[in-house]
């Protein structure tokens, strides 16, 4: 059976629905794990990479990469972020140094 989540199409899809929805909506409602999230689709789709190329350059489970990316993993660990971050060549400060993450709401009100 064909699954959408294997291709690359579905994660161009999802990239450009991120930015679809940060455009119609703001950054106002975006939470970190969806910053996390769109900041990991970007970098795909700025390098044309698949989950499974990043899981590769990173040493990262695939499962991991698509539990964080369809939401299963609420929360990823920080070691986690910087062995993708560590794929993508970049470090912890130029994933987080982006508008997604600047315009978060503080989570504890």
């Amino acid at each position: 059976m064909y699954s959408l989540y294997s291709s690359k199409y579905s994660l161009r899809f999802q990239v450009a629905f991120y930015m679809l929805v940060q455009k119609a909506v703001g950054m106002i409602l975006m939470s970190t794990i969806s910053a996390v999230q769109a900041r990991i689709l970007r970098l795909c789709n700025e390098r044309d990479w698949a989950i499974n190329k990043l899981a590769t350059e990173s040493a990262v489970p695939p499962s991991s990469v698509k539990n964080i990316l369809y939401g299963k993993s609420k929360d990823p660990r920080l070691t986690t972020i910087k062995k993708l971050c560590d794929g993508f060549g970049i470090t912890l400060g130029e994933f987080f140094s982006t508008p997604e993450f600047d315009n978060l709401e503080q989570e504890i009100k």
